[in-house]
């Protein structure tokens, strides 16, 4: 079973205007799909109920907005999530729950359309919350503090609050609860694998994955990462493109071409495998044309898993809108889907 276990931030992409419109071993594919891998469900084991299961009867709901009482530290006003809930008979059938956080400039209602996590969530039996961000433009602080609005901690006792709220109100399975995030808001994914290991079961970053810097050693979290090669943003093997050029409509997409196993993103996953005490060398099978799959020999409950998207861009793989922002993020795989890649890999882990 896998352990509690304890950086992370990264820049994104998305105005809110966006909003309308290879080495070592290998095994070659020959067909693309978009199917998850075969998976042992965890769900068959017994489930540890939040205190919500006593008296949560609130039907289904689809991003519905709730306020948590820690204030915004620029207005003071109540900080809020989005939340989305499966129908559940009786409201007191325990059921996984997953946070879903946005990239820089996006928000919660933006990236909620981005991922499309809440209509693959109600379909797959889990809750999705969309934790929103503060400041200009509106961000995760996954950094030690820097300032009175860039303390890291202030957005962790947020997180703190969303869960204590939805846990509370809810009827969660606590030992299912899984972070996932675009960018930025995968950088903020990577510190709460670092340093909320007791309360997420795995955590999966989608093009912006952290090294596990300022984790605690002994502590561990699963971790499921995507990188495409060609991000103009976040680039692969590491720096930051000019993403204020690309929001204005005259960046450039180009990216420096990309070593798929050097430094940067896929050193990040490396990073990961060696803190969880897995093999150094991964496994890579080949996914169609453009993915390489990287899967590393590692203690039970400790899996580390990269995706590299060949010719992907900042994006969010199989996602319409990504396809719909191309002039700033460039191209989307559709040979994964990283919901459903995602929800494989957390189906098999819980905390112990």
């Amino acid at each position: 079973m896998h352990l509690p276990k304890r950086t992370i931030v990264g820049v994104t992409l998305l105005a809110t205007a966006l909003f309308a419109s290879s080495c070592g071993s290998s095994t070659e594919t020959a067909s693309s799909t978009t199917a998850a891998p075969p998976v042992a469900d965890v769900a068959s084991l017994p489930a540890v109920p939040s205190a919500g299961c006593a008296n949560a009867t609130t039907g289904a709901v689809t991003e519905e907005r709730r306020e948590v009482p820690i204030p915004d530290p620029d207005t003071g006003a109540n900080r809020w999530f989005l939340l989305t809930t499966p129908p559940v008979a009786g409201g007191a059938e325990p059921v996984p729950l997953v946070l879903d956080f946005h990239g820089l400039t996006e928000g919660a209602t933006i990236h909620a359309a981005h991922s499309a996590l809440s209509g693959f969530a109600v379909d797959n039996g889990f809750a999705v919350a969309f934790p929103n961000g503060t400041g200009t433009p509106i961000r995760w602080n996954a950094l030690p503090a820097e300032g009175a609005n860039l303390d890291g901690e202030a957005d962790l006792a947020y997180v703190d609050a969303v869960l204590d709220q939805i846990e509370a109100t809810q009827c969660i399975d606590t030992s299912r609860v899984y972070a996932t995030g675009l960018s930025n808001g995968a950088g903020m994914t990577s510190l709460l694998a670092c340093v909320r290991g007791d309360r997420f079961a795995a955590a999966a970053p989608v093009a912006g994955l952290r090294s596990p810097t300022e984790c605690d050693a002994g502590t561990t979290t699963p971790v499921l990462a995507f990188h495409g090669t060609v991000d103009p943003i976040l680039y692969y093997n590491g720096g930051i493109g000019d993403l204020g050029a690309l929001l204005a409509g005259n960046g450039s997409l180009s990216a420096p071409e990309a070593v798929l196993d050097g430094e940067g993103y896929p050193a990040a996953t490396r990073a990961w495998a060696a803190h969880n005490g897995c093999a150094p060398e991964p496994t890579k099978e080949r996914i169609g044309t453009d993915v390489e799959h990287w899967m590393f020999d590692c203690p039970a409950g400790n899996d580390v898993e990269f995706y590299a998207v060949v010719g992907g861009g900042h994006t969010w793989p199989g996602s319409e809108f990504s396809k719909n922002i191309a002039a700033i993020a460039g191209p989307t795989t559709d040979t994964v889907s990283a919901n459903e890649v995602m929800w494989a890999f957390f189906r098999q882990h819980r905390l112990a």
